[in-house]
């Protein structure tokens, strides 16, 4: 088995990177950290490059993979690898998969500008749940950073992601009609159609009025408690739900 003792070592100098849009963009590789995460982006069939592993964890990663695919490293040195702020002990580095096409496009999710990467791993991850298979990413944080892919708890390998502008949405999206979640003024929960893409917007602005424009239709969520907005994982979550219990129910 490799070991690595140093933190200069060129492997893990190239994992320090990605950390970073650049790094990762230049490496086409990302990183996924614990034991559980690694295990759902294998299971999802995403490539493993290579997983890192501290020596009190050894016994853990070898459940996922052969003994001969481990590195096993000081503890020191995963800290330095690790984007978390506090090392689980295995790290993954994985092959970035291909951009999804726009004839993979079914009735899902769009993030417009999602800027907190646990808003967006969230909201990935309840999508996940929900058995939807298309996230599309407008601006906002980067999909493949640490913190996205640590929120979305590995189910990210599970969906097709396509971080595409709003005009290619606009003009890729076939026939699927574009339902804007909107903090006021939009029709009734009930009105959420099951077959759409469902957009939610950046936590401070919301969706633009130009975007929300473009959309067939606008849905408020009701909230008798009289509060001003929901978190936009919230918001986002509970409008999948909804949409996804009537299909049920229609099936």
């Amino acid at each position: 088995m490799k070991h690595i003792s140093s933190r200069s070592n060129p492997l893990v100098k190239m994992v320090r990177e990605l950390h970073n849009a650049k790094g990762r963009s230049e490496h086409n590789l990302f990183i996924a950290e614990g034991l559980r995460i690694c295990s759902s982006l294998l299971q999802s069939k995403l490539e493993l490059k290579e997983l890192y592993a501290t020596p009190v964890m050894q016994s853990d990663a070898f459940t996922l993979v052969p003994r001969s695919r481990v590195t096993l490293v000081d503890e020191h040195v995963m800290e330095y690898m690790s984007a978390a702020s506090t090392a689980s002990g295995i790290l993954g580095v994985f092959t970035l998969p291909k951009q999804s096409k726009a004839s993979q496009l079914t009735s899902g999710l769009v993030l417009a500008r999602i800027a907190d990467p646990g808003n967006m791993g969230t909201l990935i991850r309840s999508a996940a749940a929900m058995g939807i298979r298309s996230v599309v990413v407008i601006e906002g944080a980067d999909v493949w950073s640490p913190k996205v892919v640590q929120a979305s708890a590995g189910t990210i390998g599970s969906v097709h992601i396509f971080c595409w502008s709003w005009q290619h949405l606009v003009e890729h999206r076939a026939a699927l009609p574009l339902c804007a979640l909107v903090a006021r003024d939009g029709a009734s929960a009930d009105m959420l159609p099951s077959e759409s893409l469902i957009v939610v917007g950046s936590e401070a602005h919301g969706i633009p009025d130009a975007w929300v424009n473009d959309c067939q239709s606008r849905v408020t969520l009701a909230m008798p408690g009289n509060t001003e907005s929901l978190n936009a994982a919230v918001a986002g979550s509970i409008a999948l739900y909804l949409a996804h219990a009537r299909k049920a129910q229609t099936a």
